[in-house]
């Protein structure tokens, strides 16, 4: 058997918001009510008592009252008519003379009246026919006794009953009133959450990204719907960008993969049909070969780099010294234009970054200067507060490209010759931008392009036993 909670849980929202609303102003008719109804009862309880002590005798109505007791005394003179209330002598011993409807039992108060000890009683006992009395008893004033007046408290108890059934009553109608608003405001307030979960539903079984919520209002449901219409727009974005990484690649991985299959495929030729190629075509043949395979490896990582999702981070981030990591890309840029000056005046700078990937970056960088420097050119290499800048003296980027070159794949078509796939600069741009630095590349004055990358410095220098040299 279920407990009320997994019911509960188990119920439609509507359903489980009218139930709250109903319970909520259930608890709060009820307790109104019983508050309601204990002051009314405190209220009459105490215009009761204030009746009785307005029928205090004096002293001469007590002394007639008292000499009246007897078998067959009547009433005595002066005696008031008050209807059901009970008037009796009490004495010492308990010994009670009554005139009313009902004798009503001497209490211990009552004695304590009698004997001096209290100036007055006022207390609830029940009377001989069982029926509650509110009884006050005072003394009189030259005799040993005391005398008690008593009214039923039926006027009390029938009053409150009728008030008890309206209070219940207006209850009812007011839960069953608020449980049916409770649902109408629910319908009404879920009427957006019905939209939104339409159009998830919608996107989950077409996969139809383009799908917008209207936005109405500041409210928490705008805000839901801003953030879904967001997200849709986000994940449609990622699609396209896969999509066209995609096509991008395979372009890109057509063009080596047809020249290494035909080059092999003339390999093959040869062997099987036992003629044998010059040996400066063989040499020239397996030189292709093996830059073609060079260009399909670095195709391959760039690839792989720029698969993984632009917010996650590339590894761990740690204070590395910049330069340090620069002069080690510098080493690895010498040795691919060997005829080239490198010009460099690197100031120390520490950074939080992803060695690995930063030094990658930085190699990207370099690399892109060397493949258009002109032959025995120059490339200059400045770091300064946070800022490298790399200048070449090649050809330049013409002024409407510029704003293309961090795209992925993207080639001038003057360098579409040149050796690459055209990812170097995004991953220069991606690597960045994770570091919290900005990538750029404008014309240099007097020819020639300049790539500027400016980031931010880490607040410590990096721990000792760092792998890249500071000097």
């Amino acid at each position: 058997m279920r407990s009320p909670l997994a019911w509960f849980r188990s119920r439609p929202l509507r359903s489980r918001l009218a139930l709250l609303t109903a319970t909520a102003v259930a608890v709060a008719v009820a307790a109104v009510s019983l508050a309601c109804w204990l002051v009314t009862r405190a209220q009459l309880e105490g215009e009761l008592d204030a009746a009785l002590r307005r029928t205090q005798f004096t002293d001469q109505q007590a002394r007639e009252l008292l000499n009246s007791c007897g078998p067959k005394a009547g009433k005595p003179p002066g005696y008031p008519p008050y209807g059901s209330d009970t008037r009796q002598i009490v004495s010492a011993d308990g010994v009670v003379c009554s005139l009313g409807t009902s004798k009503i039992p001497a209490t211990p108060e009552d004695i304590a009246v009698v004997e001096r000890q209290e100036p007055y009683a006022l207390h609830t006992t029940t009377a001989e026919d069982g029926s509650q009395m509110r009884v006050y008893t005072y003394p009189v004033s030259d005799r040993t006794v005391a005398v008690s007046v008593a009214r039923p408290l039926s006027e009390i108890d029938n009053s409150m009953s009728t008030l008890g059934w309206v209070l219940l009553l207006v209850s009812g109608i007011g839960v069953v009133g608020a449980g049916a608003a409770g649902l109408w405001v629910a319908r009404a307030g879920l009427k957006p959450v019905d939209r939104l979960t339409g159009a998830v539903e919608h996107v989950a079984a077409t996969e139809d990204l383009t799908v917008r919520i209207p936005v109405e209002g500041e409210d928490e449901i705008a805000r839901l719907s801003r953030s879904f219409n967001a997200m849709t727009a986000a994940l449609a974005s990622s699609r396209d960008r896969q999509a066209q990484l995609i096509a991008d690649a395979g372009h890109e991985l057509r063009t080596p993969l047809t020249s290494l299959r035909t080059n092999i495929e003339l390999l093959a030729r040869s062997e099987q049909t036992g003629r044998a190629l010059p040996p400066d075509d063989r040499r020239a043949l397996m030189a292709s070969v093996k830059a073609q395979m060079t260009e399909l490896a670095a195709l391959i990582g760039d690839l792989q780099e720029l698969a993984r999702p632009d917010a996650a981070a590339p590894g761990p981030l740690e204070v590395v010294p910049l330069h340090g990591i620069l002069r080690s890309a510098l080493t690895r840029a010498r040795l691919r234009g060997p005829e080239l000056t490198f010009v460099v005046d690197l100031a120390p700078w520490y950074v939080r970054a992803e060695p690995a990937a930063l030094e990658r970056a930085l190699v990207n960088v370099l690399d892109n200067a060397v493949k258009f420097s002109p032959p025995r050119g120059t490339v200059e290499v400045t770091l300064m507060r946070g800022e490298l800048t790399v200048r070449d003296h090649g050809p330049g980027v013409p002024p409407e490209e510029l704003p293309h070159v961090f795209d992925r794949f993207w080639r001038s078509p003057s360098a579409r010759s040149l050796p690459g796939s055209g990812l170097g600069l995004s991953i220069v741009a991606r690597t960045v931008q994770q570091a919290g630095g900005s990538a750029e590349l404008r014309a240099a004055e007097g020819g020639g392009t300049v790539a500027v990358l400016r980031l931010p410095g880490a607040p410590t220098p990096p721990p000792e036993g760092r792998s890249f040299a500071e000097d």
